[in-house]
């Protein structure tokens, strides 16, 4: 860990990429920001994206020594007191623990992604697709459901939100920075690539033709699921494979990360291990 450094100043030009927090995650930056100690557990073990400064509450310093320490000398450590810290984000930061990253030059090409799919689909793994997906709190739990029940990778189509927008990294608990994610076009074509690779394609419906608890077998499969609300393009699901969960009756749906996590973890239970 290097050696910190105290900020006095909340105008001080080494803290710019931490100004004004809520205001610039609408304006973007080059960069994301991450919050929150266990979130800096996950950007240390992140192979796709990397640290470039982080910036700590002086009282919370010496519990995250050790957390601190996995980060490389050339990320430097920026202390400031509660005035100044909440001066420089622009609100009361809670957690006291900011972190400035950006992604791994050259990570995630697209001849490394080929090669990541055919892995997943040669274990019988599983793919998230996400359509349309405009609420960063659900995003944030998409990503945390697909960690927790083992997805290879999270597919996004062109209207689908921004993963690295600080709330859906809170909400993910830092898994969006761990968990293989890629932008990929319309969902038409997203499912025309899985398919081809040889991925069981599912769309979520409440009106699906396939029961979530009648599917059986380790197989690759793709989930994908739509936009709150609208759902998936009718016209689409009308040529797919579609999937519903049984509920009882009165509500027309669940929420897209409820849904998700109820059929990821269906089809985690099937795997052989």
């Amino acid at each position: 860990m290097t050696d910190p450094i105290v900020i006095l100043d909340p105008t001080d030009p080494r803290i710019e990429p931490f100004r004004d927090v809520r205001d610039r995650d609408l304006r973007g930056r080059q960069g994301f920001i991450a919050e929150g100690s266990v979130v800096l557990d996950q950007l240390a073990r992140s192979r796709s994206f990397r640290a470039r400064s982080l910036l700590i509450l002086e009282n919370r310093l010496a519990g995250l020594e050790a957390r601190l320490a996995a980060f490389g000398p050339d990320v430097p450590v920026y202390v400031a007191g509660a005035k100044v810290f909440d001066a420089i984000a622009g609100f009361p930061v809670h957690r006291g623990v900011l972190a400035y990253g950006e992604k791994v030059e050259g990570a995630g090409g697209e001849a490394e992604w080929d090669r990541q799919l055919s892995d997943i689909r040669d274990q019988g793994g599983l793919v998230l697709v996400a359509c349309g997906l405009s609420n960063h709190d659900n995003m944030g739990a998409l990503f945390r459901n697909a960690d927790a029940f083992g997805v290879g990778a999270v597919l996004l189509d062109g209207a689908a939100c921004d993963p690295l927008y600080r709330k859906a990294i809170r909400v993910s608990v830092g898994s969006v920075l761990t968990v293989p994610f890629l932008r990929m076009g319309t969902p038409a074509a997203i499912h025309s690539r899985l398919a081809h690779l040889g991925f069981d394609c599912l769309f979520l419906s409440p009106a699906g033709k396939i029961a979530l608890h009648a599917l059986t077998g380790h197989r690759p499969r793709a989930l994908f699921l739509g936009t709150e609300g609208e759902g998936l393009d009718p016209a689409l699901i009308e040529k797919v494979q579609t999937l519903r969960i049984g509920m009882a009756p009165g509500l027309d749906s669940l929420n897209v990360a409820t849904s998700a996590a109820i059929a990821l973890h269906h089809f985690f239970s099937l795997r052989p291990d």
